[in-house]
Parts: C-alpha cells; structure tokens; sequence
C-alpha cells in the first residue's frame, strides 16, 4: 500500500506542522506503507520525505521539470519521476497511490485534495481522501463544506466520504477502514444518472 502526501513546501509558522509531517511519515513507515509526495527537499514535503526514508519507508517523489529546481528536488529517494506538467504529476500520484492525505499547505495543495476529493465523488477512483487537520488548520475548511452542505451544493454523503483526523496514527486507522459509497455518482451529484 502507497499513502500519497499532499503538503507545502514551506514549513509554515507554526512547529506542530513540521511535527505532524515527521510523525506521519513514521506511522506510515511503522505500518509498512509506501510514500508518495510532490518530490520537494524543502518544507513540511522534505521533513515528510526524510522522516519517512529514515523510518526505512519506500519514498516515491513526483516533481513536474519546470519545479525541480524551484522545490529543491529531493535526491535522496526511493525513486524520483520528473514529469512535464502538473497534470502529468497529479496523474501519476494517484495512479501510484491507494489513499490521500493532505497536510497543512497552500493552494497547490487545496487544488491537489479538491482533485482527488472530486475525482473520487465522480468514481474516476473508489480511494479513501483524507486530511490531518493540525491545531485545527483545516477548521475553516470543513465549515466551508458544511455550508456548501447547508446551502445544497454538496451532497451530506460526499462530505461524510472525506477522512478527518488529528493524530496520524488514528487517521491511518481511518483510512484502512475506509468503505467508499456504493453509489458514487449519486453522492457526488445528488440525483441518481
């Protein structure tokens, strides 16, 4: 199994994010699971990528060429694939992957869960997509949702589909546990096709 990370490549302000990168990548290593990140040696994606490669984790980088150098590409992993465009990486990261997390990030990583967030609501892929929320980064977020709830844009089940947690060893149990809606489609849209 391969848990793709989404995150920053900046450490953010706060230690608990960096903290949480590093103990996320342990618990991955300690459960067996594969990495699967951006490819970047800066930021919470470099902590992530070399907690996990000291763990003894497998740690697979994707890095589009045009950021290779902008995000200091990370040399020392399990494999490292350089694409051409972000679509190209984002295609590849899911195909390698089983599951989504996204940690505390800016807006590629924002864009990067509402991807794999919509592709799963639309079946394109039945895994689990989930978010650590650190020191309640992700509160605003998921009061979003909820109102895109309230005011009948997102149906209540393809918000229920997206895995919270707070501590990374309760949110791999959650995703290992994960059972995606029988009817896709549905949960996504609202109406039955």
């Amino acid at each position: 199994m391969r848990i793709c990370v989404f995150c920053g490549s900046s450490p953010g302000r706060r230690p608990e994010f960096l903290d949480a990168a590093v103990e996320l990548a342990r618990a991955v290593a300690a459960r067996g699971i594969g990495l699967v990140y951006g490819g970047g040696r800066v930021g919470l994606m470099g902590a992530l990528a070399d907690a996990a490669l000291a763990a003894g984790a497998e740690v697979i980088g994707v890095i589009p060429r045009a950021l290779l150098d902008r995000e200091v590409g990370h040399l020392g992993l399990t494999e490292q694939h350089v694409v051409e465009t972000m679509h190209e990486r984002k295609a590849l990261m899911a195909e390698l992957s089983d599951a989504f997390v996204a940690l505390p990030g800016g807006v590629g990583t924002m864009e990067e869960l509402f991807e794999a967030w919509t592709w799963a609501g639309l079946g394109i892929h039945a895994k689990p997509v989930a978010l650590l929320d650190v020191g309640g980064y992700y509160d605003p977020l998921l009061e979003m949702t909820d109102r895109m709830v309230a005011e009948g844009f997102l149906h209540s089940a393809y918000r229920a589909a997206l895995v919270v947690g707070c501590e990374p060893a309760a949110l791999l149990d959650a995703i290992a546990a994960y059972q995606p809606p029988r009817d896709r489609w549905s949960v996504a849209t609202g109406v039955k096709p």
